[in-house]
């Protein structure tokens, strides 16, 4: 990885990220969801975003396949580059949290090395979701098939399959997406968020 010139200087705003929050009437925070592919996530995020935007809450869900379309079009699946991915991500959330944004990121992030590193560059910004659910009701719920695929030997480096996802230790919240229906998953969430004191009162 390169290292930053020292030729360049972070160039500070006048409006601070006090300003947008206080404009904004909420925190600015980064919900990182983290589970298996089939898990919920996506389902989740863009869920508990539909409920924070019915309540004026500034809010963007950044999605893994999107964020591979453009900003990480140029990386696979291999170990490095899963890293690279998260890194570059965590960075994109660092900015949405400087705006007052909630940002909600759903991605599989299996290492838990990865996840930490995030967590350093957000502090208490960093609000980690796990969604757990076993390996084999998410293969059920795969309508893309591609699990059928990665058991064929079709997708390399699939995780779950043929490369491991490291479940987190001590997340900040669990939903458990295999038992329970989505808006209770939610709810969940949106509490938490309110006794935090990161939006007023939701639900």
């Amino acid at each position: 990885m390169s290292q930053v010139s020292e030729n360049i200087y972070w160039e500070k705003g006048h409006v601070s990220r006090q300003n947008r929050e206080n404009l904004n009437k909420h925190k600015g925070v980064v919900l990182w969801f983290t589970g298996l592919s089939g898990s919920g996530k996506s389902t989740v995020a863009h869920a508990v975003e539909e409920v924070l935007h019915q309540h004026s809450v500034r809010t963007f869900v950044v999605d893994g396949d999107n964020v591979r379309h453009g900003l990480c079009s140029d990386l696979g699946f291999s170990d490095d580059d899963r890293i690279e991915n998260i890194r570059r991500v965590g960075e994109l959330a660092k900015l949405f949290v400087s705006s007052g944004t909630v940002v909600l990121t759903a991605f599989i992030s299996p290492f838990i090395a990865d996840r930490d590193k995030v967590r350093q560059l957000l502090g208490q910004d960093f609000i980690e979701i796990y969604c757990a659910c076993s390996l084999e009701k998410c293969e059920s719920r795969d309508v893309k098939g591609l699990y059928k695929r990665a058991r064929v030997g079709e997708i390399a480096d699939f995780t779950g399959i043929s490369s491991p996802y490291e479940a987190p230790v001590s997340p900040d919240i669990v939903i458990d997406t295999e038992k329970d229906i989505l808006q209770v998953c939610v709810a969940k969430i949106v509490r938490y968020l309110e006794k935090r004191d990161v939006v007023l009162s939701v639900i």
